[in-house]
């Protein structure tokens, strides 16, 4: 399995971006796809994760700006990035994982797949 993000860049506070992390190898039909982020200097985060069907999980720090979606179609996941903080600032990883539990999404080390990490810069 590959997983390839992308969609990063340098923003302003108060914009918008939107990350893709597409898929390739198998389809997850019952597993879970993540973001987790991780800015210099601290450990990787939690950010937010899509159950295939439609079950979403945020982090506190992101929720009501942040919004993961799931294209069945296209085997991608995207993570919608609203009211950008400088803060949000990290290199976002994207996460898979075809049998995780419910209990672990939020935790990195239960995951089998990453892609390559796409740079969010969110200048004040």
């Amino acid at each position: 399995v590959q997983l390839q993000a992308s969609g990063g860049g340098l923003v302003q506070a108060g914009g918008s971006l939107r990350l893709s992390c597409t898929a390739s190898g198998r389809t997850f039909n019952n597993g879970v796809m993540a973001w987790f982020r991780q800015a210099p200097g601290k450990e990787r985060e939690f950010v937010a994760a899509i159950r295939r069907g439609s079950a979403t999980y945020y982090a506190n720090s992101v929720k009501d700006r942040f919004t993961v979606s799931w294209n069945n179609a296209k085997n991608t996941v995207y993570l919608q990035m609203n009211s950008l903080k400088p803060e949000d600032s990290a290199v976002y990883y994207c996460a898979a994982d075809p049998s995780i539990i419910l209990s672990s999404i939020r935790y990195s080390n239960n995951y089998d797949y990453w892609g390559q990490g796409t740079k969010v810069t969110v200048s004040s």
